[in-house]
Protein backbone atom coordinates (compact mmCIF):
# COMPACT_ATOMS: atom_id res chain seq x y z
CA UNK A 1 0.00 0.00 0.00
CA UNK A 2 1.30 3.38 -1.10
CA UNK A 3 0.10 6.75 0.31
CA UNK A 4 1.43 10.26 -0.43
CA UNK A 5 -0.25 13.25 1.35
CA UNK A 6 -0.36 16.75 0.35
CA UNK A 7 -0.45 20.16 2.40
CA UNK A 8 -1.59 21.80 -0.45
CA UNK A 9 -4.79 19.63 -0.69
CA UNK A 10 -7.71 20.81 0.86
CA UNK A 11 -8.99 17.82 1.53
CA UNK A 12 -8.15 16.76 5.03
CA UNK A 13 -5.31 14.11 6.03
CA UNK A 14 -7.89 11.35 7.01
CA UNK A 15 -9.88 11.69 3.62
CA UNK A 16 -7.06 11.83 1.48
CA UNK A 17 -5.75 8.64 3.08
CA UNK A 18 -9.78 7.34 2.68
CA UNK A 19 -9.69 8.19 -0.92
CA UNK A 20 -6.00 6.83 -1.91
CA UNK A 21 -7.01 3.39 -0.05
CA UNK A 22 -10.34 3.08 -1.75
CA UNK A 23 -8.57 3.62 -5.04
CA UNK A 24 -6.62 0.60 -4.43
CA UNK A 25 -9.15 -1.30 -3.78
CA UNK A 26 -11.35 -0.99 -6.84
CA UNK A 27 -7.79 -1.08 -8.84
CA UNK A 28 -6.73 -4.30 -7.24
CA UNK A 29 -3.68 -3.42 -5.95
CA UNK A 30 -5.35 -3.28 -2.56
CA UNK A 31 -7.34 -7.52 -3.12
CA UNK A 32 -10.20 -8.48 0.00
CA UNK A 33 -8.17 -9.76 2.86
CA UNK A 34 -4.96 -7.81 2.33
CA UNK A 35 -3.81 -6.21 5.71
CA UNK A 36 -3.40 -2.88 6.30
CA UNK A 37 -0.72 -1.37 7.95
CA UNK A 38 -1.35 -0.87 11.32
CA UNK A 39 -2.57 2.55 12.81
CA UNK A 40 0.74 3.33 14.51
CA UNK A 41 2.98 2.50 11.41
CA UNK A 42 1.05 4.38 9.10
CA UNK A 43 1.34 7.39 11.11
CA UNK A 44 4.64 6.99 11.60
CA UNK A 45 5.23 6.02 8.15
CA UNK A 46 3.43 9.54 7.21
CA UNK A 47 4.50 11.64 10.05
CA UNK A 48 1.12 12.13 10.96
CA UNK A 49 -1.22 11.82 14.18
CA UNK A 50 -2.23 8.26 15.12
CA UNK A 51 -5.94 10.20 15.69
CA UNK A 52 -5.48 10.90 12.06
CA UNK A 53 -5.36 7.58 10.72
CA UNK A 54 -7.52 6.27 13.38
CA UNK A 55 -10.33 8.55 11.69
CA UNK A 56 -9.81 7.20 8.32
CA UNK A 57 -9.83 3.38 9.25
CA UNK A 58 -13.26 3.92 11.52
CA UNK A 59 -14.41 5.53 8.43
CA UNK A 60 -13.50 3.18 6.08
CA UNK A 61 -14.48 0.51 8.05
CA UNK A 62 -18.19 2.06 9.07
CA UNK A 63 -18.53 2.65 5.15
CA UNK A 64 -17.69 -1.33 4.23
CA UNK A 65 -14.21 -1.22 2.96
CA UNK A 66 -11.85 -2.75 6.13
CA UNK A 67 -12.68 -4.88 8.79
CA UNK A 68 -10.57 -4.33 11.97
CA UNK A 69 -10.39 -7.41 14.15
CA UNK A 70 -9.06 -6.94 17.60
CA UNK A 71 -5.04 -7.90 18.07
CA UNK A 72 -4.98 -8.79 14.55
CA UNK A 73 -4.80 -5.78 12.35
CA UNK A 74 -7.12 -4.29 9.76
CA UNK A 75 -7.65 -6.05 6.27
CA UNK A 76 -9.76 -5.26 3.23
CA UNK A 77 -13.03 -6.53 3.58
CA UNK A 78 -14.31 -9.24 1.27
CA UNK A 79 -17.08 -7.42 0.10
CA UNK A 80 -14.96 -4.25 0.14
CA UNK A 81 -14.03 -4.30 -3.75
CA UNK A 82 -17.41 -5.39 -5.21
CA UNK A 83 -19.06 -2.37 -3.02
CA UNK A 84 -17.11 -0.10 -4.21
CA UNK A 85 -17.17 -1.74 -8.20
CA UNK A 86 -21.35 -1.36 -7.05
CA UNK A 87 -21.05 1.98 -6.04
CA UNK A 88 -18.93 2.98 -9.50
CA UNK A 89 -21.61 1.50 -11.58
CA UNK A 90 -24.72 3.12 -9.90
CA UNK A 91 -22.31 6.68 -10.79
CA UNK A 92 -22.36 5.81 -14.12
CA UNK A 93 -25.88 4.45 -14.11
CA UNK A 94 -27.05 7.83 -13.25
CA UNK A 95 -24.93 9.70 -15.67
CA UNK A 96 -26.52 7.60 -19.09
CA UNK A 97 -29.75 8.50 -17.09
CA UNK A 98 -28.68 12.19 -17.54
CA UNK A 99 -27.62 11.35 -20.97
CA UNK A 100 -30.44 9.63 -22.12
CA UNK A 101 -32.78 12.69 -20.63
CA UNK A 102 -30.87 15.04 -22.55
CA UNK A 103 -31.24 13.32 -25.74
CA UNK A 104 -34.60 13.02 -24.93
CA UNK A 105 -34.67 16.66 -24.44
CA UNK A 106 -33.59 16.78 -27.80
CA UNK A 107 -36.03 14.60 -29.71
CA UNK A 108 -34.29 11.86 -30.34
CA UNK A 109 -35.56 8.27 -30.86
CA UNK A 110 -33.89 5.02 -29.61
CA UNK A 111 -31.48 4.55 -32.58
CA UNK A 112 -30.70 7.78 -32.57
CA UNK A 113 -29.61 7.95 -28.59
CA UNK A 114 -27.90 4.51 -29.45
CA UNK A 115 -25.82 5.99 -32.93
CA UNK A 116 -24.75 8.93 -30.27
CA UNK A 117 -23.28 6.83 -27.69
CA UNK A 118 -21.54 4.09 -30.27
CA UNK A 119 -19.51 7.71 -31.82
CA UNK A 120 -18.66 8.27 -28.24
CA UNK A 121 -17.53 4.54 -27.82
CA UNK A 122 -15.47 4.99 -31.03
CA UNK A 123 -13.97 8.32 -30.45
CA UNK A 124 -12.83 6.82 -27.15
CA UNK A 125 -10.65 3.64 -28.49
Amino acid sequence: MYITLSNSDSAPLYEQIKKQIVEQIIQGDLAAGAMLPSIRVLAKDLEISVITVKKAYEDLESNGYIVTKQGIGSCVAEAGAEFVKETKLKTVQQFFERGIAGCRELGMDDEEIIRTFKLFLDDDQ
